[in-house]
């Protein structure tokens, strides 16, 4: 089994779908976690937003890491602050599977340009906005030229949130073709690498089920999947460090291996590294306990012979 890192790189601004008005103070943070990856021999993939692909010091700090070999760089759009900006700006419209194909495929190819420009590469891994994933989205991105996507969070539903409903999708990595983005193809054009959510409890259909009634019931919503969790009948992980702590994240990883997953993709957002930017660390102290989740779940990988790779090998891997 190989380990894929993915991380959400853009403006510190959680929430706000703003064009202008956003700080990066998140990515000064990047030297300090990249040489937590390098003490671990981790390649992680960085998928920048336009805000981060277009700033002066952000580019000098990942060309640096680029040129050394120890990442990749992939795409993470957020249409609000992505020109051209001819929709309205709010909720709704912050998820790129709701945008026209036209206006979705501009605001793509102009952050696709201009990371070609600013650091010399073709990218071929993407990663929708706030999961705004959909066939029209799938569609622009291979007309781009992208290999991978990773916008589909297994076994979540972000209608709520005006998106789409991944509640259904296991965490297994699957080739596709753009008209079925959700469909396992053998000789698909794309492969889907989900951010790997799964449960532990053995029974995933009934977990499934339960999940998602009680997430849908907004009465007691919390407290009843806070019981069934103690219960063992749920127990949905996910592998990231913003939401698990890391005595799950290796737990999940570990039943993953069980079932014979040959990929694990862990996710979090670079804006996480910097106090108040998230709802997920609020205080130094928590970006102590942040990392040092990372740091303990990469000790786990290491000793058990989890290899990590890029998002752009996940293909190599497919076909062994």
């Amino acid at each position: 089994m190989k380990l894929i890192i993915t991380i959400d790189t853009e403006e510190d601004n959680w929430g706000d779908f703003s064009p202008t008005g956003y700080t990066l103070d998140n990515i000064n943070r990047i030297p300090a976690l990249q040489d937590l990856f390098d003490e671990f021999n981790v390649k992680p993939t960085y998928l920048l937003t336009y805000p981060v692909a277009t700033d002066k010091k952000s580019i000098s700090i990942f060309k640096k890491i680029l040129k050394q070999d120890k990442c990749e760089i992939g795409t993470h759009c957020h249409p609000w602050n992505t020109p051209p900006f001819e929709e309205e700006t709010n909720e709704k419209n912050s998820m790129l599977c709701n945008l026209s194909v036209d206006l979705d495929f501009r605001k793509l190819r102009t952050l696709h340009n201009v990371i070609r420009k600013n650091f010399g590469i073709t990218p071929v891994s993407f990663r929708a906005g706030r999961w705004g994933y959909n066939k029209n989205v799938a569609r622009n991105i291979y007309k781009l030229g992208y290999k991978i996507d990773t916008s589909i969070i297994a076994y979540t539903d972000w209608t709520a949130s005006y998106g789409p409903d991944f509640s259904d999708i296991l965490p297994k990595p699957f080739r596709f073709s753009i008209k079925d983005i959700t469909s396992e193809l053998s000789n698909g054009q794309m492969i889907e690498v989900p951010a790997t959510v799964d449960y532990l409890y053995r029974n995933l259909g009934l977990s499934n089920i339960l999940f998602k009634l009680f997430a849908r019931n907004p009465i007691n919503k919390m407290r009843l999947i806070g019981i069934f969790n103690r219960l063992n009948l749920l127990n949905k992980v996910w592998l990231s460090p913003e939401n698990s702590d890391s005595k799950d994240m290796v737990k999940l990883a570990k039943s993953m291996k069980r079932k014979n997953y040959n990929l694990i993709n862990m996710f979090f957002h670079s804006s996480t590294l910097k106090a108040g930017a998230t709802p997920f660390v609020k205080t130094s102290d928590d970006e102590k306990q942040f990392l040092q989740r990372i740091r303990e779940f990469l000790i786990f990988a290491r000793d058990a012979g989890i290899e990590s790779i890029k998002l752009c090998e996940a293909g190599e891997v497919m076909k062994g």
